[in-house]
């Protein structure tokens, strides 16, 4: 739970050193409007969030929304005539005459007081057991609502730091506060409620005793504010800490970095570390405890000055004669209630307030996604999308990332048909993931097109008819099956042939699961693989979709020459009938392609095959000839002994040959 804002001493104070090392946070950005926010500002922005919050509710549940408000506003209603049942009650029992007499004339109206109070408290069961459904209801559309956006907006938007901050804002505190507002809303109608209904009541009872509720209520809602705003300000001072502190923690008690905590004796300094952290954190705690107890005992004086000064006028208007003992003893009843209600009122909005922010960010995230949703899939001009794949073209594309000074590539041309494989290579940096991506249809050109059979790649649907295998596959918490199925039905014959062509299937048969293992061990019974078996899970998963166009990224880079030279075997085997991109830095194993591109910074530099590259003596040809020299005995060395791994260096050497 965050905290509210500050104390105007704490404010005066130097800003204490950033001590995590790292940079201000996303969640961070409403901070300073937090720390300066002013009771106008609130008052302005209320009927927004409460209008969206309440809308939002709706859509979520019309009957538990009707039934939250509602039962609030009867519970109301019900509280404004238990207390004046409870004057005229109170005026039996004052007026004269025997005892027994004035407790029989009382008994109709303390019927009614009881059946006032009964009912009042039925209908805030009610609505708090609507809100109680409401509040998981609520979260769930809002997250559903965000990842229906997150999951339709083109693949580019997540290179925009502006638009992937404004998303972990909303994810991470916009969908959770979406409840909160909706719980904060109808908690400040309740708290309103009770303050108008002790109002209305005093008003029956006498004009006069209205102002009375206001002089009790301010003190209570001065401190509760101040008490508050002290909280968020401890919240505010400990964030960097707090970063540093969640940072520290996951190098103490995660599993990757467990090996190396060990092995370079980092446990001490660690510990070490998380007590600074500590140190501060509870120093501040202290201090802001000690300062809320302070402005709880001035507000808890002032409210009693407040209140003796209420006993004093009500005292002054009975003796007077304007009011009777009864509606006095009634007042005191009715002021305590309002006093309670809006001290509650005060404190629920700073809260409403604060969560309203972040709310109002995942709103205008859906607003901003939804700029950035690409449009329906066309079919080509009218004509149907393709089912097969005779060529694929990019003609002159020029792409850049978003907030990047240069082009990731400009001007590139290349082809694929069916049955071919081509080669995309060159130094880190250079564009070929890019290329890839454009090719597969996961990012749009700036300028140039890419055509399937001619049509538009821009206006077609091809995630059927395309299989992407990335460097930086996902490792799915999920069992081999899923991993390879990703989503598809399942084929076992083909799921069979499809591990078996990825060399996967040794990986299946050392599970205990096999298929059914579940690939990750924070989960019972989960299992961890090496990068070199997740890399062939990955290959797998590309060979089952048996799409039209498969890209291998750098597919065998965790793998062993052995695996690597049988795997690169397969994939040329798989391009019959299908289109193959192979992007990887193993030149060797390029040299049987169709066509291999040679890209340097952006550009297409030299493109032909291994051996019209070879002779042309270009970028191709120096990369190349540096890795093979890698696999050949310097002159002056003397022969190896021989050893258990002599036969998957004499494999690398096969495929540089």
């Amino acid at each position: 739970m965050r905290f509210w804002n500050i104390r105007r001493r704490t404010l005066s104070r130097p800003p204490l050193p950033d001590r995590s090392g790292l940079a201000v946070a996303y969640w961070q950005s409403h901070d300073e409007e937090l720390l300066t926010a002013s009771i106008g500002r609130i008052a302005r922005r209320l009927p927004f969030l409460v209008a969206a919050a309440l809308r939002l509710a709706w859509q979520a549940s019309a009957r538990d929304t009707a039934i939250a408000l509602a039962g609030n506003v009867l519970a109301g209603v019900f509280t404004v005539y238990g207390l004046v049942a409870t004057s005229d009650v109170l005026g039996s029992l004052f007026a004269g005459g025997p005892t027994p007499d004035r407790v029989r004339a009382a008994l109709p109206s303390l019927a009614l007081v009881a059946l006032a109070t009964g009912l009042r408290g039925a209908l805030l069961a009610a609505a708090g057991w609507a809100q109680a459904r409401l509040t998981p209801q609520v979260e769930r559309l809002a997250e559903t609502r965000l990842f229906e956006l997150t999951t339709r907006v083109e693949l580019a938007a997540f290179d925009d730091e502006d638009f992937h901050n404004a998303m972990r804002r909303a994810r991470d505190s916009g969908v959770p506060d979406t409840a909160t507002v909706v719980e904060a809303t109808i908690a400040a109608l309740t708290g309103a409620v009770g303050v108008l209904s002790a109002t209305a009541a005093l008003g029956l009872l006498h004009p006069l005793l209205m102002p009375l509720l206001l002089v009790t209520a301010v003190p209570a809602g001065w401190a509760a504010v101040r008490a508050a705003r002290l909280g968020y300000q401890a919240f505010h001072r400990l964030s960097a800490a707090r970063r540093r502190k969640f940072m520290l923690s996951d190098l103490m008690a995660e599993r990757q970095p467990a090996a190396e905590v060990r092995a370079f004796g980092l446990r001490e300094f660690l510990l070490g570390e998380y007590a600074k952290v500590a140190d501060l954190e509870q120093d501040v705690q202290l201090d802001v405890a000690r300062r809320r107890t302070t402005v709880k005992a001035g507000g808890d004086l002032l409210t009693g000055v407040a209140t003796l000064a209420v006993y004093g006028a009500l005292a002054a208007l009975l003796a007077a004669g304007v009011i009777p003992l009864a509606i006095a003893g009634t007042a005191v009843l009715a002021i305590r209630a309002g006093q309670s209600s809006l001290a509650a009122l005060v404190q629920t909005l700073n809260r409403l307030y604060e969560a309203g922010l972040y709310f109002g960010d995942y709103l205008g995230f859906r607003e901003l996604a939804e700029t950035r949703v690409p449009a329906p899939p066309l079919t080509g001009g009218g004509a149907p999308a393709p089912g097969t794949l005779t060529r694929l073209a990019a003609d002159r594309v020029t792409f850049t990332y978003p907030g990047a000074a240069r082009p990731a590539l400009r001007e590139v041309s290349v082809t694929v048909g069916r049955g071919e494989v081509i080669a995309l290579v060159g130094e880190n940096g250079s564009g070929k993931t890019t290329l890839a991506k454009l090719l597969a249809g996961l990012y749009r050109p700036q300028s140039g097109t890419i055509r399937w059979d001619g049509h538009d790649l821009d206006g077609l649907d091809l995630r059927r008819l395309v299989s992407v295998i990335a460097q930086d596959h996902t490792r799915w918490p999920l069992t081999v099956r899923e991993n390879i199925l990703m989503g598809r039905p399942l084929e076992e014959e083909r799921l069979a042939a499809a591990t078996a062509a990825a060399g996967a299937d040794e990986v299946v048969a050392a599970l205990p699961g096999g298929y059914d293992a579940l690939l990750d061990r924070r989960f019972r019974g989960g299992h961890d693989l090496s990068g070199g078996q997740w890399q062939r899970v990955a290959v797998a998963r590309g060979f089952y979709r048996d799409a039209e166009l498969v890209i291998f990224d750098e597919p065998t880079s965790a793998l062993d020459a052995r695996a690597e030279h049988a795997l690169f075997e397969r994939i040329r085997r798989h391009a019959d009938g299908r289109a193959i991109v192979l992007i990887t830095h193993r030149l060797a194993s390029v040299r049987y392609a169709d066509r291999i591109y040679v890209l340097r910074e952006g550009r297409v530099v030299e493109e032909g095959g291994h051996a019209e590259l070879m002779a042309h003596a270009g970028l191709y040809a120096e990369l190349y000839t540096l890795q093979a020299a890698a696999y050949r005995p310097h002159p002056d060395a003397p022969p190896p002994a021989p050893t258990d791994g002599d036969q998957e260096a004499r494999a690398g050497e096969a495929a540089v040959r």
